[in-house]
Protein backbone atom coordinates (compact mmCIF):
# COMPACT_ATOMS: atom_id res chain seq x y z
CA UNK A 1 0.00 0.00 0.00
CA UNK A 2 1.03 3.68 -1.02
CA UNK A 3 2.31 5.77 2.09
CA UNK A 4 1.10 9.51 0.90
CA UNK A 5 0.92 12.64 3.70
CA UNK A 6 -2.47 13.94 4.58
CA UNK A 7 -1.85 17.29 6.08
CA UNK A 8 -5.00 18.63 7.32
CA UNK A 9 -5.32 22.51 8.92
CA UNK A 10 -6.89 22.47 12.46
CA UNK A 11 -9.38 24.68 11.05
CA UNK A 12 -10.59 22.46 8.66
CA UNK A 13 -11.34 24.45 5.41
CA UNK A 14 -12.42 23.98 1.65
CA UNK A 15 -8.95 23.35 0.85
CA UNK A 16 -8.67 20.13 3.31
CA UNK A 17 -11.34 18.53 1.26
CA UNK A 18 -9.60 18.83 -1.57
CA UNK A 19 -6.83 16.84 0.06
CA UNK A 20 -8.95 14.31 1.55
CA UNK A 21 -10.76 13.88 -2.26
CA UNK A 22 -6.97 14.31 -3.18
CA UNK A 23 -5.69 11.52 -0.82
CA UNK A 24 -8.33 8.66 -2.05
CA UNK A 25 -7.65 9.29 -5.51
CA UNK A 26 -4.02 8.88 -5.32
CA UNK A 27 -4.56 5.83 -2.90
CA UNK A 28 -6.91 3.98 -5.42
CA UNK A 29 -6.13 5.02 -8.49
CA UNK A 30 -3.71 2.04 -9.89
CA UNK A 31 -6.35 -0.94 -8.00
CA UNK A 32 -8.39 -3.06 -10.04
CA UNK A 33 -11.97 -3.34 -8.83
CA UNK A 34 -11.19 -5.94 -6.67
CA UNK A 35 -8.63 -4.39 -4.93
CA UNK A 36 -10.90 -0.89 -4.68
CA UNK A 37 -13.54 -3.20 -2.84
CA UNK A 38 -11.63 -4.78 -0.62
CA UNK A 39 -10.06 -1.78 0.32
CA UNK A 40 -13.07 0.19 0.57
CA UNK A 41 -14.86 -2.87 2.80
CA UNK A 42 -11.65 -2.79 5.22
CA UNK A 43 -11.94 1.14 5.77
CA UNK A 44 -15.51 0.74 6.70
CA UNK A 45 -15.14 -1.83 8.57
CA UNK A 46 -13.13 -0.24 10.65
CA UNK A 47 -14.94 2.78 11.09
CA UNK A 48 -18.00 0.58 11.60
CA UNK A 49 -15.88 -0.99 15.00
CA UNK A 50 -14.70 2.34 15.91
CA UNK A 51 -18.01 4.02 16.01
CA UNK A 52 -19.56 1.16 18.02
CA UNK A 53 -16.39 1.69 20.35
CA UNK A 54 -17.70 4.99 20.47
CA UNK A 55 -21.28 4.10 21.63
CA UNK A 56 -19.96 1.92 23.66
CA UNK A 57 -17.78 4.13 25.69
CA UNK A 58 -20.01 6.64 25.53
CA UNK A 59 -22.53 4.46 27.36
CA UNK A 60 -20.20 3.59 29.75
CA UNK A 61 -20.00 7.07 30.80
CA UNK A 62 -23.98 7.32 30.84
CA UNK A 63 -24.03 10.05 28.20
CA UNK A 64 -27.00 8.91 26.81
CA UNK A 65 -30.18 11.37 26.37
CA UNK A 66 -32.37 11.06 28.59
CA UNK A 67 -36.58 11.35 26.99
CA UNK A 68 -37.83 14.80 26.96
CA UNK A 69 -40.55 15.61 29.80
CA UNK A 70 -43.76 17.82 28.54
CA UNK A 71 -43.99 21.03 29.79
CA UNK A 72 -46.36 19.15 32.37
CA UNK A 73 -43.64 16.91 33.57
CA UNK A 74 -45.89 13.36 32.35
CA UNK A 75 -43.64 11.83 29.34
CA UNK A 76 -47.26 10.74 27.08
Amino acid sequence: MKEIKLDISPDFTMEDIRKIRDYHYEMTKDMTREERRAYNHERWSKAGKWYEDFLAEREAQHWVAAEPETPYGSKT
